[in-house]
């Protein structure tokens, strides 16, 4: 089973001009969901393209943040610090944004449904891999040298993408992990850990059972295994073996109240322990590192294209 998948070709893509400046210009655009859902909020896929200035078959980084409108913000200053060095960034707004996010599901959350998680989870993979479809038709973007920039809710999406779409060549997740049932567990948000925490038996029951299962998909690949929980498929464990041997960088933070440390280095650990830094902060006070984050996620994705040019000559 992959949910994943989609028909559809590159996106007939509505883009406005909204800002220009002497290094590159932001444009506001919109084109239709290939995954359509009752909710028509949903079914537009809405973001903020930034376009270096001057730069022919500039990188792609698509750029994915968390639940709510504050991430945001941090978003756009990723991208307008990218762009500045010649890089192309799309800003996806994620459907838990009030620009895509349906009344009755903004009231309820976090608690909405297991399915209703599974269908935000669906549509945000989807959405994502249909950029790297528009961006195959923009001239002024090299879609061979595309990456992925994820933000909490936004880096299990966006490492998930990468496990599912070979087109992404370099991943960068900030302040996620995988292993979601360990999350649940042992993360101290009181609010989370009394509504998912369950007992110690039961909890390393599937646990013994997840990890049955990526051993399965590692050896066979995920579409030959059977699946015995729906939920294993929105887990960015699920696709780790994917992400071995490819760019990625990790960034979190020590003291996350959110994301367990264990859970960051599970993830870790099965993407083959890439590039990882943490940062002295918790989940909500990550961006006041954000200097620091922004010069480390530039550096790691201008070497990673640098090196790919250089092994093609």
């Amino acid at each position: 089973m992959n949910p994943y998948s989609y028909t559809g070709d590159e996106p007939e893509a509505n883009l406005r001009l909204l800002q220009t400046t002497p290094k590159w210009q932001r444009y506001t655009i919109d084109f239709p969901s290939a995954y359509r859902t009752r909710h028509e909020e949903n079914n537009t896929v809405r973001g903020e393209y930034f376009q270096p200035r001057d730069v022919d078959r500039a990188p792609l980084a698509i750029i994915h943040h968390g639940i709510g409108d504050e991430l945001l913000i941090p978003s756009r200053l990723l991208a307008r610090a990218l762009a500045k060095r010649g890089m192309a960034c799309f800003v996806c707004y994620s459907v838990f944004h009030s620009k895509r996010m349906p009344e009755t599901v903004r009231k309820r959350l976090p608690h909405i449904t297991p399915e209703e998680w599974f269908e935000g989870y669906r549509i945000s993979v989807i959405n994502m891999r249909q950029v790297i479809d528009w961006a195959g038709g923009r001239g002024e973007i090299n879609e061979a040298q595309t990456a992925v920039i994820g933000i909490s809710f936004g880096g299990f999406i966006s490492a998930i993408t990468m496990g599912i779409d070979k087109r992404v060549k370099a991943g960068v997740f900030l302040i996620a992990a995988g292993n979601s049932e360990k999350i649940s567990q042992k993360c101290r948000k009181n609010a989370l850990r009394k509504r998912y925490r369950r007992t110690e038996t039961e909890y390393r029951r599937r646990q013994s059972h997840y990890y049955q299962y990526l051993a399965e998909v590692a050896a066979k690949g995920v579409e030959q295994v059977t699946l015995p929980n729906q939920n294993f498929l929105i887990d960015p464990m699920t696709f780790s073996s994917r992400l071995r041997e490819r760019p990625v960088l990790m960034l979190n933070a020590l003291w996350d109240e959110y994301i367990p440390r264990e859970a960051a280095l599970d993830f870790w650990e099965a993407c083959g322990r890439p590039d990882i830094a943490w940062f002295p902060t918790a989940h909500t006070t990550f961006w006041l590192w954000y200097p620091l984050i922004s010069r480390k996620i530039t550096r790691f994705l201008m070497s990673t294209f640098d090196n790919q040019d250089a092994s093609l000559v």
